[in-house]
């Protein structure tokens, strides 16, 4: 298994588009598992508020002490683009252009990465908040990855495809709710839904990481020996997620289950010395995670 970075940015200043991404530009991470190839594909980032993190009594001063200051953080958004010479499979599609200004990229970076969206044979999603799913329909409401399955854990695609769902969730996220409807309501024809523990294509075995939302996949990547998983919002970030695994997200639907999902998923990880792909994570979002003190870190693969 190897690991390479690249930037784009020169393609970027020759296509005048540099200035539409954040100033990491095209930077994307590259690894090979066997014959395929999995590359991280920025969509820009995130602005959020602290306390999205979480509000958990301390959490200033821990954050703090990891280097992370100010009322604000900036998650970068890492679409992963994997591609094992059958398949071309996107996972999940950004946020489009009606979420934040800082996200909605991914066009960008692919046409400067030479990837257009009739070469996407499958769209799987993680989960349906508005940066992973609201990028799949173009200005014109029709799909944007014409010639791609899209394929999302059924107990996800049923919460969001609920017209109900929208008077139930809180009330900060009832925009994420309308959102996901029009979206998955335009596509519901186009959809495959699976269940967890199941190959759902060659080499990719979907996993069960609920608590962030309802029906929040991870998926395993495996060709031969080597093995990835991509999990998507299940660790959502590269301080708190880590260093204190235990406390309540902000970004969780449901914070308690949230916690349980992710201090398996890290256990598991450190134990298998598992590479894994975070949507949310530093430096192209692919790393490994250690033991530290009795709590995690993340090891960025650069």
């Amino acid at each position: 298994m190897a690991f390479t970075r690249r930037t784009f940015m020169r393609t970027a200043l020759a296509t005048g588009i540099a200035g539409a991404l954040p100033l990491r530009g095209f930077a994307a991470q590259t690894m090979t598992l066997g014959g395929a190839t999995l590359e991280t594909v920025s969509d820009g980032n995130l602005v959020l508020p602290m306390n999205f993190v979480t509000d958990h009594e301390g959490a200033l001063e821990k954050m703090a002490s990891l280097g992370v200051t100010g009322d604000q953080v900036t998650p970068p958004c890492n679409v992963t683009l994997y591609r094992d010479g059958t398949n071309t499979v996107l996972f999940d599609v950004g946020a489009g252009p009606d979420f934040m200004p800082t996200a909605g990229k991914l066009l960008d970076t692919l046409d400067a990465m030479g990837v257009s969206p009739d070469e996407i044979t499958h769209v799987v999603f993680t989960h349906g908040h508005p940066d992973h799913l609201w990028g799949v329909l173009d200005d014109f409401d029709d799909p944007l990855f014409a010639n791609a399955t899209h394929m999302m854990g059924k107990d996800e695609f049923d919460y969001w495809i609920n017209p109900e769902t929208v008077n139930t969730i809180d009330e900060g996220r009832q925009s994420f709710a309308a959102g996901a409807l029009r979206r998955l309501q335009a596509m519901e024809d186009q959809i495959e839904t699976f269940g967890a523990d199941q190959e759902i294509l060659p080499g990719i075995k979907s996993h069960a990481s609920y608590g962030h939302t309802p029906g929040h996949m991870a998926f395993e990547l495996r060709q031969g020996n080597d093995a990835v998983m991509i999990v998507g919002d299940a660790i959502g970030n590269h301080h708190l997620a880590f260093a204190a695994p235990d406390w309540v997200s902000g970004s969780d639907q449901n914070p308690d289950l949230g916690i349980e999902t992710r201090m398996a998923l890290l256990a598991y990880l450190a134990d298998q010395q598992m590479p894994m792909v975070g949507f949310h994570l530093p430096e192209g979002g692919i790393g490994r995670v250690e033991r530290a003190d009795g709590v995690f870190r993340f090891v960025p693969e650069v």
